[in-house]
């Protein structure tokens, strides 16, 4: 019968180790590798996605307006398919429910002006009609601005509403202080009944006294979606060489 010392088997576990930790290591490297090339391919999809929405956008900011969406569509609006959509709206503007939103624009800083407009169907749709600089928004410096009594027709963009106020920053009902403009809160702050899930930004159509100041929208989408996929792919690539390097210099 055969037999195999204690020696010689305590020789070849040790010997053995190395190659396993060796093929452990590659392994894992090859898991990396599979794991980085998939993010890249991730970040290649969200880069079409985000090329073919800004395609979209595009093309509804050069539109021709449509009727603003009415009651009966409210639950089917949604930022993906209706942001940015040319829309006009007639109604009559309560100036004495206006709110002054924070802002911070190519002009300066100071507040977004927000009106609720009361349309003939008895909803009520916010408008921001435009900006005013910090020390041209109290309400005696407003009055020139404030249309008359009377139907008004206003034509702009459809603008989600941006709920919870900004960062560090919450909006404070009580003490009618907004950092966002959050039209749910501000129709409950200001008892507006039955309004729009959704806001528009007025046009430049000037106003009287010259303020405040409309079609300040700004219509950027970021996109690094391709650096981060060729950030992701060269990581593959070093990942997957200094595994191969490795192994002819037989160090794993």
């Amino acid at each position: 019968m055969l037999t195999v010392s204690k020696e010689y088997s305590a020789t070849t576990g040790a010997a053995d180790r190395p190659r396993r930790a060796g093929l452990i290591f590659v392994g894992a490297m090859l898991a990396l590798t599979a794991i980085f090339i998939g993010l890249g391919t991730w970040q290649v999809q969200r880069l079409f996605w985000k090329l073919d929405l800004i395609e979209r956008v595009e093309t509804r900011i050069h539109a021709d307006p449509v009727a603003a969406p009415p009651p009966a569509e409210w639950r089917t609006i949604s930022t993906e398919k209706d942001e940015y959509r040319r829309i006009t709206a007639t109604g009559l503007f309560e100036h004495d429910k206006s709110v002054l939103v924070q802002a911070v624009t190519e002009r300066g800083a100071g507040f977004w002006l927000l009106t609720p407009l009361h349309l003939s169907d008895a909803s009520t749709i916010l408008v921001n009609r435009g900006f005013l600089p910090a020390g041209r928004s109290d309400s005696a410096a407003r009055i020139a601005s404030e249309i008359a009594a009377g139907p008004v027709s206003i034509t702009g963009l459809l603008r989600s509403s941006e709920p919870g106020g900004a960062f560090l920053r919450s909006n404070d009902l009580l003490n009618d202080r907004w950092y966002s403009r959050d039209v749910a809160a501000i129709a409950r702050a200001k008892n507006l009944g039955a309004v729009a899930p959704y806001f528009i930004d007025a046009d430049a159509t000037p106003n009287s006294g010259g303020l405040p100041i409309g079609g300040l929208t700004v219509v950027h989408f970021r996109n690094s979606h391709l650096v981060y996929a060729l950030t992701w792919y060269a990581l593959a690539v070093m990942t997957a060489a200094a595994t191969i390097i490795l192994r002819r210099r037989r160090l794993i």
